[in-house]
């Protein structure tokens, strides 16, 4: 059963309920991963066998002392989120991949929510599992249809299961983390834009402005990084200096999180990734929106922009709120490529750093799908992370770009695509089963006639069809400007 209910502003709860919602997330991790690790038993192994009853019986454990200490059990998921008793589960890299299998297993199920009524036995449990894991070619509806009856038959009255409905708490969630990107992602530009202006001319700009923008946008990225990450695509022509900054910060963020960083690593790497590009700030504003190509005295003075940001950095240290040298050295580093033929040139051998790798990809990715002064044609999303990942003149370090690919997917946020059912649509959100990349959570915009679709209809291309094929795949992917839509104003 859907919970309903309003959610409390995380700013409004007592400290009872937010360790309470602590407490909930820490044993909901260690609920999902018995569970997975349940369903990949019975997959794998006879019933009887000891591998099977094991897991079996510390999911039904776990279980068992969740409904004790919160009164309740319900574990739910809406669109690529995880709920236990109406608190979101957390991804990060340590359950990413288990995260993503448990939402692909349920959603071809046709089951969003369990509500665990009565402390279950193995028995219970092994019925329930063994219907949701198992390989068939019906719908998600037929299944979740077959399912409660085959539970019903068994006289197993422990689960109640709901197929997927939006509730009002799930509305509710979905605006608030909106609006809450929305705030964070204005207000970054804004005090980047402030930043680089007065290094221009010649003011040391407010550290602690610069620091509390990027705890924002570490604190929504750990919250809830889809909204901000789907913001990235709005990509403003005219406040481009300013918005890639704050996009290069989102994206290296979200990377680091993907990879394990702690809390503090990514606040050091985000203001590294802010940072980055300060050096333009010392650059003539002319070279910057130059169209045509740069000369050679012209090109020595955009490429000077690493060193002249470290410079500026520096003089940023005469503040009591320091910034760290990992700031600085991310500043140099970015364009250097990994095998050191980039620029600036080294003087001596060197290894970049890994916050510097990660600025790298993050800088090179959102430069490439942007639309500048000298590039008025961006490449599409899909094409720059096929160079990324296959052109080693990029200078890109590989396991980093993969780790890239798997946080945007193959058709990142943003990227507009044709459907085989000529159906125009905007990639919404990466799959978050690691094994579905190349079938996106889109937003269907237009029919195969060409008529607009207001609102938007959200479709998950990784869920079969009746059939056990897909209803919906990618063809192709396509310039928005050839059919006048602005991307970015599907994630406003």
């Amino acid at each position: 059963m859907s919970g309903g209910g309003r959610v409390t502003p995380i700013s409004g709860r007592s400290v009872e309920e937010r360790a309470s919602g602590a407490n909930v997330r820490r044993g909901g991790r260690g609920f999902m991963v018995a569970f997975y690790a349940a369903l990949r038993a019975i997959k794998l192994y006879p019933l009887e066998h000891t591998a099977v009853q094991k897991t079996l019986a510390e999911l039904a454990q776990i279980a068992t002392a969740m409904r004790g200490e919160e009164g309740e059990l319900e574990f739910r998921i809406s669109g690529e989120f995880i709920f236990i008793n109406s608190t979101r589960l957390r991804l990060d890299l340590n359950n990413y991949a288990t995260f993503g299998r448990i939402l692909a297993l349920c959603n071809a199920a046709g089951v969003a929510t369990i509500h665990v009524g009565t402390d279950g036995t193995t028995r219970e449990w092994t019925f329930l599992l063994s219907l949701i894991g198992a390989e068939t070619k019906s719908s998600p509806q037929d299944r979740f249809a077959e399912i409660t009856k085959r539970l019903a038959e068994a006289g197993i009255k422990t689960f109640d299961l709901d197929p997927p409905i939006e509730s009002q708490q799930d509305k509710e969630f979905n605006e608030e983390a909106k609006a809450a990107a929305n705030r964070t992602y204005s207000q970054s530009v804004a005090v980047t834009k402030d930043v680089i202006n007065s290094v221009r001319i010649g003011k040391t700009p407010n550290i602690r402005k610069i620091k509390r923008v990027v705890q924002g946008i570490v604190d929504q990225v750990l919250n809830e990084e889809t909204s901000l990450i789907g913001l990235t695509a709005i990509r403003d022509y005219d406040e481009y200096t300013f918005t890639h900054s704050v996009n290069v910060c989102i994206f290296s963020v979200a990377l680091g999180r993907r990879l394990g960083m702690s809390k503090l690593q990514l606040y050091e790497l985000g203001l590294a990734a802010l940072m980055h590009d300060i050096g333009k700030s010392r650059v003539p504003l002319d070279l910057l929106q130059k169209a045509v190509d740069l000369t050679e005295e012209e090109w020595r003075w955009m490429a000077a922009h690493p060193w002249l940001g470290v410079l500026a950095l520096f003089q940023f240290r005469r503040q009591q709120e320091q910034l760290s040298y990992r700031a600085m050295t991310v500043a140099h580093e970015h364009h250097m490529k990994i095998d050191l033929t980039g620029y600036p040139k080294t003087i001596r051998p060197r290894t970049m750093g890994v916050l510097s790798k990660i600025v790298s990809i993050a800088d090179g990715y959102d430069a490439a799908t942007s639309r500048r002064a000298y590039q008025t044609t961006p490449l599409a999303p899909s094409a720059v992370l096929e160079q990324m990942r296959d052109n080693p003149r990029r200078g890109l370090d590989p396991v980093l770009v993969k780790a890239f690919i798997n946080l945007l997917g193959i058709y990142p946020v943003g990227t507009l695509v044709v459907l085989d059912t000529f159906e125009l649509a905007i990639v919404h959100t990466a799959n978050p089963n690691p094994e579905a990349l190349s079938r996106p959570i889109v937003k269907i915009i237009s029919d195969a006639q060409g008529n607009v679709i207001s609102p938007p209809l959200v479709a998950d291309l990784g869920l079969p069809d009746a059939g056990g094929g897909f209803s919906r795949t990618i063809i192709k992917t396509a310039d928005p400007d050839r059919y006048g839509i602005t991307v970015g104003d599907y994630f406003l």
